[in-house]
């Protein structure tokens, strides 16, 4: 076989390993746990109130989230209660349904003597009837301290989840869903993975739904973060749940998600704009649409023509300041289409056209690239006319005159409607 013939044989086999990731993507049906009520008002300007919470939960279920975390019982300052804790006092209060919801836990503390002693948290979550729990611990040294040794830790944690089992009232009268969120999962991977390991052996005997890892800074690459997942799957089989949440320090959380669904995890959590405790996060909105884009069939579960107005409409209420113009997926540039080649077509694989999230197509200009069509359409946002009456002589006379404005050292933003109009008026009587 030649050189060539060789090349060919492996650029075969390489896409042939792509596309059974491919297909791996779409077979998947993901655990997902939304955060839109706590996740996205911890980085927020200004957060959400009881009466917005109360708002937001029907609205999340209507779109299709099956399990909902409804905020966390602070761990901190127990004593002094947050809005999280005056939401479940009231839905517990008003006998308002939370099948499917969480609340953040952390462990309570557990003696060699055998007394056991559970967590403010542990006790307003039979307080507030929450049926289910993400259980938070810390594996590496600086997570520890101050808060417990390693041997501490896997004698408490045994002895949280017995305690969780038996006073938790969990879904229709089933065990409590129990998933030990490992906070600092993937600096503890680094530091002393041994020690990762023997929490994860504990954990497959422990009658839990499974674990979560988190990348709290964002700092891990994908490829790490797989590593992390596979490491991880290999001492819980199925059906034990692994879940990641991936924050967005490095710019590479999304790819983190889908490199870790790769590797073995079974779905995350998350809230479903991007908002996140520090400038964002891998958001479920994110994921959501990200599998729509590879042609996953469970996303049809979703309120498919709700995701992008909701998530943004979830951010705006949590900032009080709109979504950032040029943020994937969710921004206002996101589909603003600056020159028609890059239109996404419907039915052509991996694009992701807006009308499939609930969004549509408009326009911007910008004056080195847009062509005729693009001009065409925002003279039809800012005039109301179709973009039919626009004839091509006098669009393609508005190109050549900003290419001529910029050689000539004008740098107008003919974006805006004003200067817009003004270009189509100097087109039309040349």
């Amino acid at each position: 076989m030649s050189p060539s013939q060789n090349a060919l044989k492996n650029a075969h086999a390489i896409l042939a390993d792509a596309q059974e990731k491919i297909d791996k993507l779409q077979r998947i049906k993901p655990y997902l746990i939304d955060l839109s009520l706590r996740e996205n008002p911890v980085g927020a300007r200004i957060g959400q109130i009881l009466t917005e919470k109360l708002s937001i939960l029907p609205k999340l279920r209507e779109f299709g989230f099956r399990n909902i975390l409804l905020g966390t019982l602070d761990y901190s300052m127990p004593d002094e209660p947050e809005v999280d804790d005056d939401f479940m006092i009231y839905l517990r209060n008003h006998q308002i349904d939370m099948s499917g919801c969480f609340a953040f836990t952390d462990i309570g503390i557990a003696k060699a003597d055998g007394t056991f002693t559970p967590s403010p948290s542990q006790l307003k979550l039979k307080a507030y009837g929450v049926p289910n729990t993400l259980h938070e611990i810390y594996l590496s040294e600086a997570g520890m301290a101050g808060q417990y040794d390693f041997e501490t830790l896997r004698l408490s944690l045994s002895a949280s989840i017995k305690w969780l089992n038996i006073n938790i009232y969990g879904d229709n009268g089933n065990k409590p869903r129990i998933l030990i969120n490992i906070v600092d999962g993937c600096d503890a991977f680094i530091e002393n993975p041994d020690r990762v390991c023997s929490i994860l052996s504990l954990l497959a005997e422990q009658p839990v739904e499974g674990i979560s890892i988190e990348d709290d800074r964002g700092t891990y690459m994908p490829f790490q973060i797989g590593a992390f997942i596979a490491i991880a799957r290999s001492f819980l089989p199925e059906p034990l749940k692994i879940l990641v949440h991936i924050h967005a320090g490095g710019g590479f959380e999304n790819a983190s998600v889908i490199e870790a669904l790769l590797n073995g995890a079974d779905g995350a959590w998350g809230g479903l704009p991007k908002r996140a405790a520090i400038i964002g996060h891998a958001s479920l909105g994110e994921l959501i649409a990200n599998l729509v884009r590879v042609g996953n069939p469970y996303m049809q579960d979703y309120r498919l023509d709700q995701l992008l107005p909701l998530a943004t409409k979830l951010q705006i209420l949590d900032e009080d300041e709109s979504v950032p113009d040029d943020l994937p997926i969710m921004g206002n540039n996101a589909y603003r289409l600056p020159l028609s080649f890059f239109r996404q077509q419907p039915g052509r694989f991996m694009d992701l056209t807006p009308e499939a999230i609930g969004g549509e197509y408009r326009y911007r200009i910008c004056p080195v690239v847009s062509d005729a069509g693009v001009i065409a359409g925002r003279l039809a946002e800012v005039t109301g006319h179709p973009p039919e009456v626009f004839s091509d002589e006098v669009l393609q006379q508005m190109i050549r005159l900003m290419r001529r404005d910029l050689r000539a050292g004008k740098q107008i933003v003919y974006d805006k409607p004003r200067h817009l109009l003004e270009l189509f008026a100097r087109a039309s009587v040349i």
